[in-house]
């Protein structure tokens, strides 16, 4: 799970295992991913429950969901969404996705779901060839870091004006704000913060939930 690097681990505990309010399909899926050997990558309580309320203040239909893992985020999202909302899930595990689907049924959110299982940025342009630009509400980023730019300028092409994009792992583990770490991971998510801080396109804002959500706003 993406801890957040400054806080305690009491503080942690409270927040993601006291107070934050979670469906008990929820909590099914959080505790079996978290048997995972990849189960760093799953978002946390408090992160989700900040997409579910984004969803909900802002009426969104159409949610783009990059990197999707086994579904804890999605389920969130689009029981959060209206009956004839749709969430557009992409990734590229079927044996992940697999995970998902189940948990997806057994809330009884599953039409409101699409999953597309091939490389995010094939998605993202089919989407574009489609005619989806400007179609979207929201969108949740969580995949390929190094790619992280590319989704940021396709994504602002399929949002309306006034989307939203959510950007997870900005902080990195507090990486980021190291110098001295110059991986091609960390110096993707670091190029990315100061590109979106100079971007006149958006508005944005990084918060420290979780490993850091980045939350940019099309003008």
């Amino acid at each position: 799970m993406n801890k957040n690097p400054i806080i305690s681990d009491a503080i942690d505990h409270y927040v993601n295992g006291i107070v934050t309010r979670e469906t008990p399909v929820q909590r099914r899926l959080r505790e079996e991913t978290a048997k995972m050997p990849q189960s760093v990558m799953q978002t946390t309580p408090d992160q989700v429950a900040f997409l579910a309320m984004l969803v909900r203040l802002m009426d969104a239909r159409r949610i783009l969901e990059i990197g999707t893992f086994t579904g804890y985020s999605a389920l969130a999202m689009a029981s959060a969404l209206p009956e004839n909302g749709r969430l557009i899930a992409c990734d590229v595990s079927k044996a992940w996705t697999d995970i998902a689907r189940r948990y997806w049924q057994e809330a009884g959110i599953a039409g409101r779901i699409e999953l597309r299982l091939a490389p995010a940025l094939e998605t993202l342009a089919a989407l574009l060839k489609e005619g989806g630009a400007g179609s979207f509400d929201l969108a949740f980023i969580d995949a390929v870091k190094t790619e992280y730019d590319a989704y940021y300028e396709a994504c602002l092409k399929l949002l309306r004006p006034g989307g939203v994009i959510a950007f997870d792992n900005m902080l990195w583990g507090g990486d980021v704000a190291d110098p001295s770490v110059q991986d091609e991971q960390t110096a993707a998510l670091r190029d990315l913060n100061a590109k979106i801080r100079d971007d006149e396109r958006v508005d944005a804002c990084l918060l420290t939930i979780a490993d850091g959500i980045m939350l940019v706003r099309k003008r």
